[in-house]
């Protein structure tokens, strides 16, 4: 995967932007929606703010720290939302937007499960994660599903390349199709695999 081409600032930005629409999402699960079904089968709105919470506590160590996926090994496997869920997603939350933000973060190459890749690629990723699962996450909560359209337009823009492999990951399910006046928002989630 290339390395992303909108500038350092633009990139933090949009980040921290994803970053706050899902933080804003897991403030508003009731504590009886917990264990309500997502689109993302067999996930839980627990299960998936565990998986958002695990993936945020893996960037200062790759980004600041530069150790690799090995050397991190099983630290954050397990369950990261222990008894306050709320809190742990935002401890978590923070140290990757610290850790893309330090001096020269976006600049250095990190080691993820499938090899070296530039830090602001995978911050790319993970701005697209966030922003597809809030929509997973107010879906299942009832939240609002509106999407802000630079964020849209980001994450379509940082899907384009791969998007006809994404349903060959297994991650993702195959897409959906969509009317012909769908807008950019309904276009990207069922480019996703998500149905409206």
């Amino acid at each position: 995967m290339t390395s992303h081409t909108s500038s350092a600032g633009d990139l933090l930005d949009r980040h921290a932007e994803a970053l706050q629409l899902f933080t804003d999402r897991v403030h508003a699960v009731r504590d009886d929606q917990w264990s309500t079904p997502t689109p993302c089968t067999d996930w839980s709105v627990r299960d998936l703010v565990a998986h958002l919470t695990s993936e945020q506590l893996w960037v200062p160590a790759l980004v600041t720290q530069g150790r690799t996926v090995a050397e991190v090994g099983d630290a954050h496997d397990g369950d990261p939302l222990g008894g306050e869920p709320v809190a742990a997603w935002d401890r978590a939350a923070s140290g990757a937007r610290e850790a893309f933000a330090a001096p020269g973060a976006l600049q250095r190459t990190v080691n993820l499960s499938y090899g070296d890749t530039a830090a602001d690629a995978y911050c790319a990723q993970m701005v697209s994660d966030a922003v597809v699962h809030a929509w997973d996450l107010a879906r299942a909560i009832g939240a609002d599903e509106r999407l802000p359209q630079p964020l849209v337009d980001f994450v379509r823009r940082d899907v384009a390349p791969y998007v006809k492999e994404l349903s060959q990951t297994g991650l993702f399910a195959p897409p959906v199709r969509t009317a012909k006046d769908a807008d950019a928002q309904t276009e990207l989630l069922a480019t996703l695999g998500r149905r409206i």
